[in-house]
């Protein structure tokens, strides 16, 4: 069982298994396939933490931060992926770590708002929304999850909240999401802490570096999150036993074992698509902005989810709302559309018509910014995972989060077995 310092320090993230090869921490080289966040945190901390091994990056693309990217063009920015982050010690103990605390500010007050479109209207998500799911419902549906296995409609018993949900997070219907991936604390999924929330949650509080974060707020980084990947690339650079090797296509963890003549157990997989039946969701995201009078009627939040099937976006971020740092240019608004492929034809022109209508016509900026895979966690997905053994490890968005808060702070727990 997890101690309470470890508690204090990972938090929720606990709930979720570390898929280590026990012998991990023996290795004198370690292998990380895959350069994205993952990857890149997982080779920072274990690297720091042991100088007197050699940690190599493993990836096969020309770059390396995988889904995170920042698209700019002028003075309107906005990220692919992950725009913020919520409230977890191991990110700012990486902001700090990193240099950046002063490029790191929690989100603007003002965008805490976020609605999900039902029935064509607009509902703002708040303690009332209980009221559309009903206590009792949630109650029953919350208490009969804790056995396990269910999908996110079988525990939030309102079929369009529930999938607004999980197309902000994870791109799909709410009765193809493992409820004890996505929820693990609502399922109780996995160890419990030692002592009641309320408690441990002012011990986590204490435990901030930088500033503490105010309940519900999140924070995001000047220039989008494409500077923390940089930041990460520098800091390895910098780092004597890190080597960096890109466009390197590899077949296997045990082909990537033979390659650097090491055993699987030195093995890192970082990357997705190593697991079996692994598959992906893929969604289009795209930049739309405005003068500020020509959306003077939509108010400022964090933004909406749409779970109508019928509409091709499924979601629209406030980017310019949410962050301290400038987004767009003065006197103007930029909004990100999220686009799910299997509810577009691939007609730019609808995409466009239906932000229009939701927002305003005539945009000053309209474009497809690039393509997002997202892996797939179907009913049942969590207690499977739990079973996994391996001649590797595995960490990453494939495996057992999909938010950054997970990667980052998984990264930490991989590092403490050396």
């Amino acid at each position: 069982m997890p101690s309470l310092e470890s508690w204090i320090k990972h938090g929720e993230e606990l709930r979720r298994p570390l898929i280590a090869n026990t012998k991990l921490g023996d290795s004198e080289k370690v292998v990380i396939v895959g350069g994205g966040l993952s990857g890149l945190c997982c080779a920072y901390r274990i690297a720091q933490k042991r100088p007197d091994i050699s940690v190599v990056i493993h990836e096969r693309a020309n770059r390396l931060g995988g889904v995170i990217n920042t698209w700019q063009e002028g003075e309107w920015i906005c990220d692919l992926a992950v725009n913020a982050t919520r409230p977890h010690p191991a990110f700012w103990r990486l902001i700090n770590d990193l240099g950046l605390s002063e490029k790191f500010n929690s989100s603007r007050p003002q965008a805490k708002s976020r609605w999900v479109l039902l029935d064509g209207k607009s509902h703002k998500l708040s303690w009332r929304t209980l009221f559309k799911i009903g206590p009792l419902k949630l109650r029953k549906a919350l208490k009969k999850s804790r056995a396990g296995g269910q999908s996110v409609d079988q525990v939030i018993p309102h079929k369009a909240i529930a999938d607004a949900l999980c197309l902000g997070i994870v791109n799909e219907t709410s009765d193809n999401v493992d409820a004890d991936f996505l929820l693990p604390s609502l399922t109780k999924f996995g160890d419990n802490p030692p002592i009641k929330r309320a408690k441990l949650s002012k011990l986590i509080n204490a435990s901030y570096p930088i500033f503490t974060p105010k309940r519900g707020s999140i924070a995001s980084i000047e220039g989008g999150m494409q500077c923390l990947v940089d930041a990460l690339v520098a800091k390895l650079s910098n780092l004597e036993n890190v080597d960096i090797r890109l466009e390197q296509e590899v077949q296997s963890a045990q082909s990537v074992a033979l390659e650097y003549d090491i055993g699987a157990e030195s093995v890192i997989w970082a990357a997705p698509g190593v697991q079996e039946n692994y598959t992906a969701s893929t969604l289009s995201i795209f930049a739309i902005g405005y003068l500020d009078k020509q959306v003077q009627d939509v108010k400022v939040g964090y933004g909406t989810l749409i779970p109508d099937s019928n509409l091709p976006i499924s979601g629209i971020l406030h980017e310019s709302d949410l962050h301290h740092s400038k987004r767009c240019p003065e006197g103007h608004r930029l909004f990100r559309l999220m686009v799910p492929h299997n509810r577009w034809d691939k007609d730019e022109q609808k995409v466009l018509d239906v932000a229009e209508k939701l927002l305003a016509k005539d945009p000053v900026l309209f474009v497809k910014i690039g393509e997002r895979k997202i892996p797939r966690y179907l009913p049942g997905y969590m207690a499977n995972l739990k079973q996994l053994s391996s001649d590797f490890s595995h960490a990453g968005w494939a495996i057992s989060g999909v938010s950054i808060t997970h990667v980052v702070d998984e990264a930490e727990r991989f590092a403490e077995l050396f």
